[in-house]
């Protein structure tokens, strides 16, 4: 699977909503009834990060969710993206790229959210055929300002911001044309996860699903 090729189903998941959850699952009890309650609410598209020592089981059980588009993050090596497809996962996100996770990704058929966040970055992506990134850590690398900004010289690239993203900011990044839609952690929040309060996370996710976008 080509970078472009890569990027035209990125964008197509990314698309699904204008919310990615990102998660990190400590108890594997979790994953499926977190899934659960997430799809319910309007948000299908879920990124479990590779943090936790469940995560790829969690992955395994969320993948069985119907209505569930399953993918894994933090994806930092080759053996990451091999471990993480055998799973169940359907696409990938990292914080940044390489050489050998690109071409891991394009050998095991991995469609990949590569992170990137200075201008030489995207560009040096673009050229490879990624027309869709992840912009991380957003707030601390610019916010939706870099964003707007960045959007001028290199309109052919689409992004999925995440890091530091809320509810209270989230509009500001979806207001602009180059963003497809953002990632972030709080439609999950540990406290309801704990509780079992997934009434509570599909309210989150409902919320979040009705942000308005423009891309």
């Amino acid at each position: 699977m080509t970078p472009a090729q890569q990027s035209l189903e990125a964008a197509r998941i990314c698309r699904l909503a204008p919310v990615i959850p990102v998660l990190v699952i400590d108890d594997l009890a979790h994953a499926r009834p977190l899934a659960e309650a997430l799809v319910a609410g309007g948000l299908p598209a879920l990124e479990v990060t590779l943090r936790t020592p469940v995560a790829l089981d969690a992955i395994r059980a969320m993948a069985g969710v119907p209505g569930g588009v399953v993918g894994a993050g933090t994806l930092l090596t080759p053996a990451d993206v091999k471990a993480a497809k055998a799973a169940g996962a359907t696409f990938g996100v990292s914080p940044g790229a390489t050489d050998r996770l690109i071409a891991a990704c394009e050998d095991e058929g991995l469609p990949l959210l590569p992170g990137a966040a200075t201008a030489s970055e995207i560009m040096a992506l673009l050229e490879r055929g990624y027309t869709v990134q992840k912009f991380f850590p957003a707030e601390q690398a610019g916010g939706a300002a870099y964003l707007r900004s960045i959007g001028s010289p290199l309109p052919q690239v689409g992004f999925c911001p995440t890091g530091g993203i809320g509810l209270k900011i989230a509009p500001g990044y979806l207001a602009l044309k180059n963003i497809l839609c953002v990632g972030g952690s709080w439609v999950a929040p540990k406290e309801a996860m704990a509780k079992g309060d997934w009434a509570e996370i599909t309210r989150l996710a409902r919320e979040a699903a009705t942000l308005a976008r423009s891309a």
